[in-house]
């Protein structure tokens, strides 16, 4: 069944996409080589991985639903990594610039994702992370788990490399940055068990992943940036705050991009 299903999927890929599309407010001209000689897909994450505890203070101020509030997010992330890596030189898709026109290669996408927890890697000294085996060893004749406090975070994997060389054909994009998850947080950097009153501001935290046209993933990890407990206002964060995340990868993907050539 997984191999008919996959089949289905690089036949829809290599379809005429739908005729009804939305208006595009990104207004890209991608298809010419640019002179970074890089392209880049977008990959907005899925719903179901978007936390926020905040929704309520917005709705509270503005109104919105919560669906509205998380796609506004949603395209709001993808949005401003264009506009950054659009003035970097790259060539960009982004694949919430028309939700019509990309909705059955997103949902195919999604189907060849699998997420798991693991260690946030060195960005200093980058190593694409690796699934960890549990440690169990025999205490006092009982088995225990050995419990690891290292920071973790959602890494995406593709479960088949035949997803990343379809993409790359259709889209002829070398870079496919996935958004695994963003998180909201109403508290600050430090957490309950830290020393210290912590930080009254709330805090943003994107998961993310990005391959290459092998399907290596060439960087990964997580980006965080706190603002004001009083800014309620999904424009004004994303405009402001996830602009800044945006320049945070496109750092860490140029340095992975000048190291590897």
């Amino acid at each position: 069944m997984r191999s008919v299903a996959l089949y289905c999927f690089l036949c829809l890929c290599f379809s005429t996409q739908a005729q009804q599309t939305t208006v595009s407010k990104r207004n890209p001209a991608d298809e010419r080589p640019t002179s970074a000689n890089h392209k880049v897909l977008l990959i907005p994450f899925e719903p179901k991985l978007y936390n926020s505890e905040i929704d309520r203070f917005i709705n509270a101020e503005t109104k919105l639903t919560a669906r509205e509030i998380k796609h506004k997010f949603r395209d709001g992330l993808n949005e401003q990594f264009y506009k950054s890596f659009k003035a970097q030189k790259f060539g960009v898709i982004d694949m919430m610039e028309d939700t019509v026109k990309f909705k059955k290669d997103l949902e195919g996408i999604y189907q060849y994702i699998r997420y798991e927890y693991v260690k946030i890697p060195d960005q200093n000294n980058y190593k694409a992370p690796v699934k960890e085996k549990e440690e169990k060893k025999i205490e006092k004749g009982q088995l225990a788990v050995e419990t690891n406090s290292d920071q973790r975070f959602m890494d995406a994997r593709f479960s088949s490399p035949k997803v990343v060389s379809v993409l790359q054909s259709k889209y002829k994009t070398d870079l496919f940055i996935c958004f695994n998850q963003l998180d909201i947080l109403n508290s600050g950097s430090k957490g309950p068990m830290d020393l210290g009153t912590g930080s009254p501001n709330r805090k943003i935290v994107l998961h993310y992943t990005v391959f290459n046209s092998a399907g290596k993933e060439i960087n990964s990890g997580t980006v965080e940036q706190e603002f004001e407990p009083e800014l309620n206002n999904p424009k004004k964060i994303i405009d402001k705050y996830f602009s800044k995340i945006s320049l945070v990868v496109l750092q860490r993907v140029n340095k992975c991009l000048n190291i590897t050539g």
